[in-house]
């Protein structure tokens, strides 16, 4: 009997009936079912966050204005940041509505801003910095991975906010930074005119030195001179006291002088006053004797110069008594001045003895003066010195201060607290969720087609090994009936994949003969199962499926299994399998997934030769176990 034969005799065996028929046909639907269905609903998750729901709390106070700043509240910012960005269902609710939504399953976990939000992150720039907390609540009650997909996005927005306040701080800090480089540049140019002032006064000192010097030496000699007028001056003081002592008598004398010469006025003034009188008496007394007028005019004649004579006395005396009057005045202001001029003597005797004791201590402050400013003139060149080396210093200071400008401040702040760019550079890549778990799950779905299959397909046709035909063509029937409707599977779950769900392929036919590899290494894995252990080897096919369900690094690395299932990964053929797809779909290394097919080879051809072997037994030998019914069927 020929292997077509045999392979068209037992599809005529799974067709014979319309049941039959709809089994065979649910059968190789299982893996278009169980790995269509699966990705098909994992497609993207992540694009379908914006409707997970989630409680919103916020019981931040914010912070009150200052002189630093106006009041803020980073609750609401980042509350209408988050909402705005629409990453996820966002519900702002109170404490007790979160609470209450998290139990009964309406939010699928909580976020909680506290009341002193703001006011932590205000405290970075007080004396008693503390963190700011965000709360998350989570119920895995409603679902384990809610509390992954909450602690990823509390990250995010503690991410965010630290990125947010370190810019802010970061910005103050350059910001004070150029203030006080600014400050530093005003204090060395300060510096710099300190240095000049200090050379100014450093020359102006020594000058001073000098005149002072020259200050000195004529103090001294104003010394000794005021201590020769000191000596004139008493001098002076008794001679004008021995003059005030004459002129005082002279001027007693002088007034008596004035006395008598006044008298003696008023004497002749009266007998001058008295002539004219006289005249007339004489005139009327001649009359009166009867004497003519004529001889009385002559007698009279006679008598008047007489009164002229008088009268010229008169005015020679009374001039003479005003010059003996002026004399006694002047006398007398002579005396006084004098007598002034003895007691301002005096004074001035007594000034110039105070006049010798200033000069005295003037030449002596002087001497100290000038060694002062000998002092001064040693200070200030330190001072210069100093000066010139703080302006050094200062400018060299101020040099090493970068001097950005405010863009520039923007930009470094912003870098300062998001110091690290994350540059991606994908090797290669899967579109997304759905397409990077497909490798994984069109290899178990092959797996679970071919085992599914064996239910209804005989492994080794019963009538051919009793006929004696040849082991290998009996081997190969029974590999290939099962080995092309895994290849339909295979193919039908391809389209699936490629089409209705739309996952990229880099290499189509490449991701197609991959599978149809592997449904057919699970075709010969499985076969010889049975054909050496009968309904056991086909328990040990589900067995070995949840082996390779762990160990085939389908999902997460196959590095972080423990060592004993991590040793079975190197072994088992799923993970080839994985791997090999996950070369082709997402355009990897062709010559690792050659290797990976080069091993399913090695099973493919390894399980045959295992099964032919078996099957060559039963062509020769009968045991009890033949003879006893199947534990399943």
């Amino acid at each position: 009997m020929k292997v077509p034969n045999m392979i068209a005799a037992e599809l005529r065996r799974l067709t014979s009936t319309r049941t039959s028929v709809l089994a065979l046909l649910a059968l190789v639907a299982v893996p278009v079912l169980y790995g269509g269905l699966y990705l098909w609903a994992n497609q993207d998750p992540y694009a379908n966050f914006p409707d997970v729901p989630v409680a919103l709390v916020v019981e931040d106070e914010g912070t009150p204005a200052t002189a630093a700043g106006p009041a803020r509240n980073v609750g609401d910012d980042v509350a209408d940041e988050l909402i705005a960005d629409g990453a996820f269902d966002w519900h702002r609710v109170d404490a007790a509505q979160a609470a209450r939504g998290l139990d009964d399953s309406t939010y699928d976990f909580a976020i909680t801003l506290p009341a002193d939000f703001s006011d932590a992150l205000a405290s970075l720039g007080t004396d008693e910095p503390h963190r700011a907390e965000i709360v998350l609540a989570t119920n895995d009650a409603n679902s384990a991975l809610a509390s992954t997909i909450g602690a990823q996005a509390v990250e995010r927005i503690r991410a965010s906010v630290a990125e947010q306040v370190g810019r802010e701080a970061a910005s103050l800090l350059l910001d004070s930074i150029s203030e006080i480089r600014g400050g530093i540049v005003d204090a060395a140019d300060g510096a710099a005119r300190l240095t000049d002032g200090a050379d100014a006064a450093l020359a102006g000192s020594q000058r001073l030195g000098d005149g002072a010097a020259q200050l000195a030496d004529g103090a001294a000699q104003a010394a000794d001179g005021s201590a020769a007028l000191a000596d004139g001056t008493a001098q002076l003081a008794a001679g004008s006291a021995e003059l005030a002592d004459g002129a005082a008598q002279v001027a007693a004398g002088n007034a008596e002088l004035a006395a008598s010469a006044d008298r003696v006025g008023a004497a002749v003034g009266d007998a001058a006053s008295g002539v004219p009188a006289a005249r007339q008496a004489i005139a009327d007394e001649l009359a009166a004797r009867g004497v003519d007028q004529a001889t009385i005019d002559a007698a009279l004649a006679r008598l008047d110069p007489l009164g002229e004579r008088i009268e010229a006395g008169n005015d020679r005396v009374q001039a003479v008594v005003g010059d003996i009057d002026r004399l006694a005045e002047g006398s007398r202001q002579v005396a006084d001045g004098s007598a002034q001029l003895a007691s301002g003597a005096a004074d001035a005797a007594s000034g110039a003895d105070r006049l010798a004791d200033g000069t005295a201590q003037l030449a002596s402050g002087s001497t100290a003066l000038a060694d002062g400013i000998g002092t001064l003139a040693d200070g200030l060149a330190q001072l210069d010195d100093g000066a010139g080396a703080l302006h050094d210093g200062l400018a060299d200071g101020a040099a090493e201060i970068p001097d950005p400008d405010a863009a520039t401040r923007d930009a470094q702040a912003a870098t300062i607290a998001d110091p690290i760019a994350l540059d991606t550079d994908e090797v290669t890549h899967a579109e997304n969720y759905g397409a990077g778990l497909a490798p994984f799950f069109a290899a178990l779905a092959g797996w679970i087609g071919i085992y599914a299959l064996f239910l209804i397909v005989k492994p080794i046709s019963r009538r051919a090994v009793t006929a004696l035909h040849s082991p290998f063509r009996i081997t190969l029937a029974g590999w290939l009936t099962p080995g092309l409707l895994g290849a339909v599977q295979m193919a039908a779950l391809y389209l699936v994949l490629a089409f209705t769900l739309g996952f990229p392929m880099h290499d189509p036919l490449g991701t197609l003969g991959v599978m149809l590899l592997a449904s057919a290494t699970y075709a010969a894995i499985i076969l010889v199962l049975n054909v050496w252990l009968g309904s056991v080897g086909q328990f040990l096919g589900l067995v070995l499926m949840v082996l390779q369900l762990v160990t085939a690094g389908g999902t997460f690395p196959w590095q972080t299994l423990p060592a004993p299932l991590a040793a079975l990964h190197h072994v088992l053929p799923m993970g080839y399998v994985v791997d090999a797809m996950r070369q082709v779909m997402y355009g990897g290394d062709i010559g690792r997934a050659g290797t990976d097919s080069l091993v399913l080879a090695c099973w493919l051809v390894g399980a045959l030769a295992v099964a032919a072997i078996g099957v060559t037994r039963m062509t020769h030998f009968r045991t009890l176990r033949d003879l006893q019914p199947s534990l399943i069927g």
